[in-house]
């Protein structure tokens, strides 16, 4: 496995050679991230929409959207990821127009591009010369290059779309965890969301279960965390980042808080 990371720019080229499902879990990020599939037999699930991957698949995640890979085989599993801030290009792309592909789209809709939507961009020699970087001077340079160069090529495939990928109906799936985000802040509870949905709490435990890979309060409670963290690192203080967020009580928000980030929220807005 190749991994660094340059100036909020993660990068990782990864292989499992027998991959296993049980260690591919849920999780959301605060940046942006770019999933090149390489190989394997995998579908991507974000935010309840499933994605089959083929070789040259590239699927693209915005902060805070939940996704997880789920392993179908235990063929080889290889990929590129990056993960990067909004403001990587605001130097050259103030107006963030690259960024369109990953923010003007419903959550969860129109995450996957397929390598026929890249024309003939070298997508697979981008990801493959940011991970072949050998000095910090090459690093700043190739990445730098790289990076812009599969987001314009992204961009580019974006604006080919006919919106044909955002179904005009939605899955039930969807439709809970669109709910879900639309009231994050609010009281939610398991048997309440159920009986909105008409489900029993197993049916509904089930269908959440199978969309998104996690239970419903850990959806809910890492999306809360997330929003938290940002309120925080933006100079909020922890106690009303809590509130905002949906939290009741400090105490249990500090301890989930620290389970999963590592850190007090105190030492992000540090």
């Amino acid at each position: 496995m190749q991994e660094f990371e340059f100036n909020d720019i993660y990068v990782r080229h990864a292989i499992n050679y027998k991959p296993d499902d049980s260690y591919c879990t849920m999780h959301i990020h605060s940046r942006c991230e770019i999933l090149y599939f390489i190989s394997g037999r995998v579908e991507c699930l974000v935010e309840g929409s499933r994605y089959p991957l083929e070789h040259g698949s590239l699927v693209v995640m915005r902060p805070a959207e939940a996704h997880r890979s789920r392993i179908i085989s235990d063929r080889q599993y290889e990929r590129y990821t990056i993960n990067f801030p909004l403001s990587a290009a605001d130097i050259i792309d103030p107006e963030r127009l690259l960024m369109k592909p990953f923010l003007d789209r419903p959550l969860g809709a129109g995450n996957l591009y397929i390598p026929t939507e890249f024309g003939n961009a070298p997508m697979e020699e981008y990801f493959r010369r940011i991970c072949s970087c050998n000095s910090k001077y090459e690093e700043n340079v190739e990445i730098q290059l790289c990076l812009m160069s599969i987001l314009d090529a992204i961009r580019t495939a974006y604006e080919n779309r006919d919106g044909s990928e955002y179904p005009a109906e939605q899955s039930r799936s969807v439709q809970i965890l669109k709910y879900i985000n639309e009231h994050l802040f609010e009281k939610l509870s398991v048997p309440a969301l159920a009986e909105r949905f008409f489900l029993s709490v197993s049916q509904f435990n089930r269908i959440f279960k199978n969309a998104t890979g996690s239970s419903p309060w850990e959806y809910i409670t890492l999306k809360r965390l997330t929003a938290a963290k940002e309120k925080i690192s933006g100079g909020a203080p922890a106690v009303r980042a809590c509130e905002e967020c949906g939290f009741d009580d400090y105490s249990v928000f500090y301890r989930a808080y620290v389970k999963h980030f590592g850190v007090s929220p105190r030492k992000n807005r540090d």
